[in-house]
């Protein structure tokens, strides 16, 4: 994944110089090649310094720096009909023709009218982020489950998009805001008109029985993510040695990929050793990456740099998914595959029960589609800013419409047996097990949440402790010390 930046002048300006501004705070996401263009003209460039001596002159201005993660991307804008486009992501299945990018396919799709056509893009599942300029407006969209990140904001001169925050914080946007998934959104000197395109809606429960609906559940994994897969020979695959990861891992051993499995930790983790075992259960290869406490204190602040936001929680995940990053890189590994999602469609997290006991199994549905919605903001963000860091792909095999609508309406039941339920998420143990094969071993593996399992949350509130303050203190003082 690279970066896209957009920027729609309020004063009728050149915005170039500003787009360079902000490309360049934006190299540590992709500098495999430059771009810079207008709804008339691109620009492209091997280096940086190159795309700085660019003539572009338009009040409306986008920026693309490329990170070439497959051998079909290629630095954008792409120029289209009277207009320029550029995409981050993918859409599924990868397009057919050898060589084309998903930008050149849009670029097609979009004909000599992008603004009215521009709502044809979200009828293809894909996990993206585009930004389209016209003459003097933009039009920016977000795939409806908000898997690629997108912010945006406005100050006097100014109204921009970008991959990340701090390069609308460059420029002087300070309240920039995560640009809402489904929707498309006209960006002119006004400012920002949003249009919601898409949405998840979940029709009622389904009246089915377990077996049927771990076997259409298995079947509804294999089919969609034949698809999301069909560009890959190899994968790597965030492994804890749970359930999730489990299956992740199987349903891509199964589809025929090369699956090397990754764990990381702190050292003498007995969670992070139990991987191992975990490995040779499901018959894969496993690379197993220990971190000592100092490491962890020299990775913290790239984290909070690179997330964005204070947030301990956020930043004792964060912290391993730096990590898990980081060794598949290492490994020539550019694909990386995770579990995320699995816990808000299935029902893992404890906090359901507390809701189940006081409010009942209703507002326990109610709270499992609020938290699929807005795992963009509590998940999908920092994973991909951390990931795109280390030039890995991240790609969450359980985030599609049909598994999340098929996984919505199936009754509470088959999820959460009770108020006392400890394992919960059975229909997913029950496709581990029945159908992917999967010793109960794993299976069966209670949750436990990988900034626990790792040591990391433990470890960094003994520092905090040691520097006389609480986590989120400690938290917030390196923010603090990484963006001024």
């Amino acid at each position: 994944m690279g970066a896209i930046v957009g920027v729609v002048n309020k004063n009728r300006e050149n915005a170039a110089n500003t787009v360079v501004e902000m490309m360049h705070e934006l190299t540590h996401r992709g500098n495999g090649g430059y771009g810079i263009g207008a709804y008339n003209s691109i620009k492209t460039a091997v280096t940086f310094e190159e795309i700085k001596k660019n003539n572009c002159s338009s009040e409306v201005v986008l920026g693309h720096n490329l990170s070439c993660i497959m051998p079909r991307d290629k630095p954008q804008p792409i120029q289209g009909d009277g207009f320029s486009i550029v995409f981050e992501g993918r859409l599924f299945p990868a397009p057919t023709i050898p060589g084309e990018h998903e930008a050149e396919k849009i670029a097609k799709k979009l004909g000599s009218k992008p603004l009215r056509n521009a709502e044809k893009i979200f009828e293809k599942w894909g996990s993206y982020v585009f930004a389209i300029a016209e003459k003097n407006l933009i039009v920016a969209g977000r795939d409806v489950f908000g898997t690629v990140p997108l912010y945006f904001g406005e100050n006097e001169t100014v109204c921009a998009v970008a991959s990340e925050r701090k390069a609308l914080w460059k420029i002087g946007i300070k309240d920039a805001q995560s640009f809402p998934p489904g929707k498309l959104a006209v960006i002119n000197k006004q400012g920002f008109d949003f249009h919601k395109i898409s949405e998840l809606h979940v029709p009622p429960k389904e009246n089915i029985d377990m077996e049927t609906a771990s076997r259409a559940l298995h079947l509804l994994l294999m089919e969609t993510n034949r698809k999301q897969f069909c560009d890959l020979e190899s994968v790597a695959v965030a492994f804890s040695g749970g359930v999730d990861s489990s299956v992740v891992a199987a349903l891509a051993r199964d589809i025929g990929l090369d699956v090397q499995l990754i764990s990381v930790g702190l050292e003498n983790q007995p969670e992070v050793m139990f991987t191992k075992q975990a490995a040779e259960a499901l018959g894969l290869p496993l690379h197993l990456q220990t971190y000592s406490v100092k490491e962890l204190e020299e990775t913290l602040p790239k984290v909070l740099w690179l997330t964005e936001e204070v947030n301990p929680v956020s930043a004792c995940i964060g912290v391993p998914f730096y990590w898990l990053a980081e060794t598949a890189a290492k490994l020539e590994r550019p694909v990386l595959l995770a579990g995320q999602g699995a816990d808000e469609i299935f029902g893992g997290y404890q906090r359901y029960l507390t809701e189940y006991k006081n409010s009942g199994e209703k507002a326990v549905d109610e709270k499992l589609l609020y938290d699929v919605k807005n795992a963009y903001s509590a998940n999908f963000q920092r994973d991909n800013q951390v990931c795109t860091y280390h030039g890995v792909e991240l790609r969450l095999p359980f985030i599609n419409m049909d598994v999340i609508q098929f996984g919505l309406r199936l009754p509470l039941r088959f999820k959460i047996k009770s108020v006392e339920d400890k394992l919960r998420k059975h229909i997913l143990r029950k496709v581990a097990h029945d159908r992917f094969e999967i010793p109960k071993l794993l299976s069966d593996k209670p949750k436990k949440a990988v900034q626990y399992t790792t040591g990391v949350t433990k470890a960094l509130q003994r520092i905090a402790k040691q520097n006389n303050l609480k986590l989120t203190e400690y938290v917030e003082e390196v923010f603090k010390k990484v963006h001024g």
